[in-house]
């Protein structure tokens, strides 16, 4: 980067905070199981750390997302672990973690500097390693837990208990008996056979949010060698192009359940959050957004905000009651089903 490309970033930053309004119009809080927060934006787990924090006004964002942490300390994936895709990317990162003990000494207290609610991802390459994570993580000081079962790029295990109803069951209602009542989330995948079903178990099992869904599996091709581009072959793609594809995962599962859904995939905008909070979701994780626009979540509670001004509404269930092009004449609502 150069002199003049980095001082061009520093001043658009703080013309950003400069700009930040003194305050709020509206209510935007949501109740996700238990956790009231003052917005319903966050970042999807592994698409933020605390080091992003002096890049945008911490204080505008409902919570922040950890990254997935296991029992013992993971290295990840080998290279290459990202490359972009038509409308979005595809990673293979693997999720490295320090562990619990490293998480506990050196990475939560970064999170709770931001001064956010902070929700906890924990995983796990079999049902007993989500049960030891939630042993050792027991009394830390955090607002909730986020079991990732979701995982997509896991060298073995993560898709494969988070797709059958009956291991979900085990993981939720393990971790939860030891979290006392802390509240617990869980991350879906989007690969089940029947995501409703999994959305039941977790909640049987005293899920009090869920969370739908991870990035989708896929590969790239180099077309020089014709081999795959990540270095673990497969990947978890992400972004604009997955959109459509969660919105039909949040609808199926708001229909199925009681508890809060919070949804994730493809959310860059504030029309991306209406159309999620449409189809029955309560909250949303923003992903891959962030890494082109990391000041992206702070842009959509302002832009909520505004749309709430422009509808004449106080709080954010007016807005959403008010249509999906409130304020903006060239959106069009998707609350509606078409059969075929």
């Amino acid at each position: 980067m150069t002199a003049d490309t980095g001082s061009a970033a520093t001043d658009a930053r703080e013309r950003f905070f400069a700009d930040r309004p003194s305050r709020h119009r509206a209510d935007l809080s949501v109740d996700l199981g238990g956790l009231r927060l003052a917005n319903p934006v966050m970042p999807a787990s592994g698409c933020f750390g605390p080091e992003l924090a002096p890049l945008l006004p911490m204080d505008e964002l409902g919570a922040v997302v950890t990254k997935t942490v296991f029992a013992r300390r993971r290295g990840g994936n080998a290279a290459h672990r990202l490359t972009e895709t038509p409308f979005g990317m595809i990673n293979s990162v693997g999720i490295p973690s320090p562990g619990t003990a490293g998480f506990l000494r050196d990475v939560l207290p970064r999170y709770r500097a931001t001064g956010r609610p902070v929700v906890v991802s924990i995983g796990g390459l079999g049902i007993d390693e989500y049960w030891r994570v939630a042993d050792e993580l027991a009394g830390a000081d955090c607002a909730a837990f986020e079991v990732n079962v979701s995982c997509p790029n896991l060298e073995h295990g993560g898709i494969e208990i988070g797709a059958s109803p009956e291991a979900v069951h085990r993981v939720t209602d393990g971790v939860r008996r030891r979290l006392g009542d802390v509240p617990v989330w869980v991350k879906l995948t989007p690969m089940a056979a029947d995501v409703a079903a999994v959305a039941e178990a977790a909640q049987s099992a005293g899920a009090r949010a869920l969370t739908v869904a991870n990035s989708f599996p896929g590969m790239v091709v180099d077309p020089r060698t014709g081999t795959p581009v990540l270095g673990n072959d497969v990947g978890g793609v992400s972004g604009p192009a997955i959109k459509p594809l969660v919105l039909r995962l949040v609808w199926l599962v708001a229909r199925a359940v009681s508890v809060p859904v919070i949804g994730c995939g493809g959310i860059g905008s504030a029309q991306d959050v209406l159309d999620q909070l449409r189809v029955g979701a309560s909250a949303v994780q923003v992903g891959t957004a962030t890494f082109a626009r990391p000041q992206v979540m702070a842009e959509i509670v302002r832009e909520l905000d505004a749309r709430c001004a422009r509808a004449g509404v106080t709080n954010l269930q007016g807005l959403v009651a008010a249509g999906s092009g409130a304020g903006d004449p060239t959106t069009t609502s998707i609350s509606g089903r078409t059969d075929g």
